[in-house]
């Protein structure tokens, strides 16, 4: 665990904002490198102590990195302005980065530098080492939680820039770690909409009873007794397990016109569903790349969480 002290304006907005991001493990809200010992809220406001409101930030830095909180930082305040930040006027407003781990000096002041070449103004951030931070007023914690109609100076725009931001590492932490997990024909299916070879695949003829999960996250799909041999080269079964566990898209590629099946859950690709199966089991053909599943066998449904769906080959 790292940690890192950042003033962003109001404190509320600020320890709300970082406090969202995955891999920031705490968040709490102070007065930052002043004149004086232990400041109240009102001593900073009015009495010239020369503390910033800033946010203590502890966060798992093999889950995201220094820079990335910094670039989160950046969308979240108007560098180029002066002891202001939104409605908010004043020395205790004033952005800063603040640093205890010496190592972290040169990467901050380096993020800094690029940050002005955005900018005809100049950028107004100061960054110093921690001289000291004192936690503070209790009702100042978490403040927006409590109340979430309180004053927040970043605004929804913004909050939404850093969740896409989020959103786009968490992908591509998700991804790799995929890469790793899945072989090349399971990656190029589930996550780029491939189709492996009809009857070169592991389940097409398999019907041992069991369940059918998802390859990438363990969502159960399909239970054994709704597979059927369509002759297909494929898997094929009448139904999913639950109806809104998958998702089914328009899928206009190839110049067909087709319905895509994917996971609510992982969003991987399965493979696609056709209105040419046994009337007598519905009339559905869920055609399913084996590389998207994984097969557990009855016998080990229990071992592998998956014991409430035995009914289900029990009542056959």
């Amino acid at each position: 665990m790292k940690e890192l002290y950042l003033a962003a304006g109001c404190f509320w907005s600020a320890e709300k904002y970082f406090s969202l991001v995955p891999g920031v493990a705490a968040t709490t809200v102070g007065y930052a490198n002043g004149k004086t010992i232990n400041p109240s809220y009102e001593d900073v406001k009015y009495r010239n102590t020369g503390h910033v409101e800033a946010v203590h930030i502890t966060y798992d830095s093999e889950q995201i990195s220094l820079v990335f909180l910094l670039d989160l930082f950046y969308k979240c305040i108007n560098p180029t302005s002066k002891n202001k930040q939104g409605g908010d006027e004043g020395t205790q407003y004033r952005t800063g980065i603040y640093y205890t781990d010496r190592a972290d000096k040169e990467i901050i002041e380096g993020s800094v530098i690029l940050l002005g070449e955005s900018y005809e103004e100049a950028i107004q951030i100061e960054v110093l080492p921690l001289e000291h931070f004192y936690p503070a007023e209790e009702y100042h914690q978490k403040y927006l939680d409590k109340n979430p109609e309180g004053y927040c100076h970043i605004s929804a725009n913004m909050f939404e820039e850093a969740k896409n931001a989020v959103d786009k590492i968490t992908r591509n932490q998700d991804h790799k770690e995929l890469r790793e997990k899945l072989n090349q024909i399971q990656y190029a299916v589930t996550q780029n909409g491939a189709t492996e070879p009809p009857f070169q695949n592991e389940y097409h003829n398999h019907f041992e009873e069991g369940i059918y999960v998802d390859i990438t996250s363990g969502e159960p799909l399909f239970i054994s007794t709704d597979k059927f041999e369509s002759g297909c080269g494929w898997p094929s079964f009448s139904k999913p397990i639950e109806k809104n566990i998958v998702k089914e898209l328009e899928d206009l590629s190839y110049g067909r016109e087709r319905v895509e099946v994917r996971t609510v859950g992982s969003d991987s690709h399965l493979g696609h569903v056709f209105e040419d199966g046994p009337a007598e089991l519905g009339g559905l053909r869920y055609c399913i790349n084996s590389a998207a599943l994984k097969f557990i066998p009855k016998a080990k449904m229990k071992e592998h969480g998956y014991e409430c769906f035995l009914p289900l080959l029990d009542n056959v």
